[in-house]
């Protein structure tokens, strides 16, 4: 399988005014949402979008502080199981790109 754009991950620092944000904009997420430290929802595209909590964040990456600007998103691409994942990771630093964070079996 070939990666492929899969999610886009948002770091919030209040998830249930960012919730209300997106909900205003179309996206369905349930209203129990606001209180969860991690929330997803799939566009009508298929692709995933998620919320994470700066606390969600920092309980995997304890070193983790806000970028500056407005760049607070991430991306994941979909493989096809746990081991394609690490091979592609290992690809990519292989090849001379920065891995901050190497993957990691994650609850969600």
């Amino acid at each position: 399988m070939t990666p492929r754009l899969d999610l886009v991950g948002i770091v919030v620092a209040d998830m249930a005014r960012s919730l209300a944000f997106y909900r205003r904009l179309g996206v369905d997420i349930p209203p129990e949402s606001d209180g969860e430290q991690h929330v997803e929802a799939t566009l009508p595209s298929g692709l995933r979008i998620a919320w994470d909590t700066v606390d969600t964040i920092r309980s995997f990456d304890p070193t983790w502080t806000a970028p500056g600007g407005s760049s607070r998103m991430s991306l994941a691409f979909a493989c096809s199981d746990p081991a394609e994942v690490d091979a592609t990771y290992a690809a990519l630093v292989a090849a001379g790109h920065d891995g901050h964070l190497p993957p990691w079996d994650a609850f969600w």
